[in-house]
């Protein structure tokens, strides 16, 4: 193995090499704490593709997580660190929600006007950030984590007010002409709960490749994120940039809140702590490179993990704290990329015929 072929592709032999890892280091915790590595991870694959309905429910899963890292993503190339996606989901599901319960409307209209609306709510949400950020200087950071708690305690106040469904803590069901799920697929798949968010979440990426590669739009992020200053002097107007792509960020995550109240649960439950699906997506996203490729197949491996890990508790007795670790090793080693990239090309050294 050359030092050039190394080179060339580490950006593929670099995540690969850190899912090896991170599943070995698994390995040796579960050993340690007296588990069977091979029994647990039979049972994690068993649990994802066991029957129809794991198989539905685990891709179901893998939607937000996918959804999320683009979020998180589209800021970043902005030089943003969108943290509150969190909050961008909570005003999303609140909008789906308010549409899908307070409209009369036909079926698809319905479903289709609840998301158009959840995504506006997130984008608004994250344009706020990003106006903060653009206009009077205030770190997205903190802004954004502020808002994930403004939205939190905003949400219950709302629907206590409007939408409550007494003696529960949750909100009253959306009207069944707003769900967006495939009913004759979900009944196939025994009644996991697939929706229409899936086929979205594929174009959405494919539009985030396009519109970041593609466009005149996406080079502004790209070149906002990489240099403001030089931006600037280009030509460019910075702070709209930021807002949009922040609007942008937002409007993914909005998304995410509709997919969650129309195609899963079909209500918002009220409850202390926002879903950490945000925070997730920035995993995705440091896996995934910031690319749309990248983000589908990391969010996808985060996703059958984090559902097939019931298998391991279940079918091992495996604690599912235990694959929130091997996660973890993946993650730090794709961040401490260095250290896999010195592997890698000491092999490749070592590889090298010897001349003379």
């Amino acid at each position: 193995m050359e030092q050039r072929f190394l080179k060339k592709y580490d950006f593929i032999l670099i995540p690969l090499i850190a899912i090896i890892l991170g599943l070995l280091l698994g390995a040796v915790m579960m050993l340690i704490g007296g588990y069977d590595p091979l029994l647990a991870y039979g049972s994690l694959i068993k649990k994802i593709v066991g029957t129809s309905y794991d198989l539905g429910e685990a891709f179901r899963t893998v939607v937000p997580l996918v959804m999320s890292g683009l979020a998180v993503a589209v800021a970043s190339h902005a030089g943003l660190f969108n943290i509150g996606v969190d909050g961008q989901i909570i005003m999303g599901s609140l909008g789906a929600l308010i549409v899908g319960t307070q409209v009369q409307l036909p079926p698809f209209l319905h479903g289709l006007l609840a998301m158009v609306v959840g995504g506006l709510f997130g984008a608004l949400w994250g344009g706020l950030v990003g106006y903060l950020k653009a206009k009077r200087g205030i770190n997205e950071v903190i802004s954004s984590i502020m808002l994930n708690f403004i939205a939190l305690y905003l949400s219950h106040y709302l629907i206590r007010l409007f939408m409550d469904q007494p003696g529960t803590q949750r909100s009253t069901l959306i009207k069944d002409s707003a769900s967006i799920n495939i009913g004759w697929l979900s009944e196939r798949m025994g009644g996991a709960r697939v929706h229409w968010g899936f086929i979205i979440m594929l174009f959405a990426v494919l539009a985030y490749h396009i519109y970041l590669n593609r466009s005149k739009s996406g080079y502004e992020i790209r070149a906002v994120g990489l240099n403001p200053f030089a931006s600037k002097y280009a030509g460019m107007k910075v702070p709209a940039v930021m807002i949009r792509a922040m609007m942008i960020s937002g409007l993914i995550g909005g998304l995410i809140g509709s997919f969650e109240v129309l195609g899963v649960f079909k209500y918002i439950a009220i409850n202390s702590t926002t879903s950490g699906i945000g925070f997730d997506g920035i995993a995705v996203s440091l896996l995934g490179g910031g690319t749309g490729l990248g983000i589908l197949l990391s969010g996808t491996l985060i996703g059958l993990l984090t559902y097939g890990a019931q298998g391991m508790s279940f079918g091992a007795g495996v604690p599912r704290e235990i694959i929130n670790m091997v996660i973890a090793f993946i993650i730090f080693f794709v961040a401490a990329s260095g250290i896999v990239r010195s592997i890698l090309y000491l092999f490749g050294k070592n590889k090298q015929p010897k001349e003379g």
